[in-house]
């Protein structure tokens, strides 16, 4: 994929962890999920195990979190998006809903 990415855009080198960058373009990725939505005991820690009469289970407001396994590129597309050098980003996800669903997810985490 980053080669494909390198070729297209013309970008020689420039391959760093997580992105590419030319004088142009910053390219980076979230292949597959990198936000996920948090456990019942994140809310509260009487939910870790699910009983009939704590259920349905239906918080006022959503929590989200970085998924462990893939903080690493996550920290690295939350400092892309923060850079004060970048004015203009274009997302580029999967035409299914899925894909526009992963990015979102990362643009909330980055603001919170």
């Amino acid at each position: 994929m980053q080669e494909n990415l390198q070729k297209y855009f013309g970008i020689n080198g420039a391959n760093k962890n997580g992105y590419l960058e030319s004088d142009e373009w910053i390219i980076t990725w979230c292949v597959g999920h990198l936000v996920t939505m948090s456990y019942p005991e994140k809310y509260d820690e009487k939910m870790k195990f699910w009983r009939l009469d704590t259920l349905p289970f239906l918080p006022k407001e959503y929590k989200y979190e970085v998924i462990p396994a893939v903080e690493k590129q996550f920290n690295i597309i939350k400092g892309l998006l923060q850079r004060e050098d970048v004015e203009t980003i274009y997302v580029s996800t999967d035409s299914g809903r899925e894909g526009e669903y992963i990015y979102r997810l990362v643009e909330q985490e980055v603001r919170n």
